[in-house]
C-alpha cells in the first residue's frame, strides 16, 4: 500500500510540474524562453514572416505558438496562457 501511496503523490507532483512548470512551454515548441522574454523585453523588431502576440507583446517565429481566428483574422499567441486572456476579452485585445 505505501508503494501505491508513493506512486501517487510521484505521479501527481509529474503533472504539476509538467502542465505548471518549465515543461508547459515545450508544448507549443517554445522551451527556454526567460519571463522577460515572455513580457515582450528585449525583443527585437518583427520580420516580415513573424506575428506579435496581441497580448503581451512576445514576438512569434513562424509556425510557434497557438493561432486563433477572430473576426475573420488570425491572431497568434506565444503560450496558453495568453490564448486564453485574449477568449476571455477579446474585443479588449483585439483593437
Amino acid at each position: 500500500m505505501d508503494g501505491l501511496l508513493s506512486l501517487l503523490l510521484f505521479a501527481a507532483f509529474f503533472y504539476v510540474m509538467m502542465r505548471f512548470g518549465c515543461s508547459a512551454h515545450m508544448v507549443h515548441g517554445r522551451a527556454g524562453h526567460g519571463q522577460r522574454e515572455h513580457a515582450g523585453h528585449g525583443q527585437g523588431a518583427p520580420t516580415a514572416a513573424s506575428s506579435v502576440d496581441p497580448v503581451c507583446g512576445m514576438t512569434l517565429e513562424p509556425d510557434t505558438g497557438y493561432t486563433k481566428m477572430f473576426d475573420g483574422r488570425a491572431y497568434r499567441f506565444c503560450s496558453r496562457t495568453c490564448l486564453d486572456k485574449f477568449e476571455a476579452a477579446p474585443r479588449q485585445y483585439a483593437a
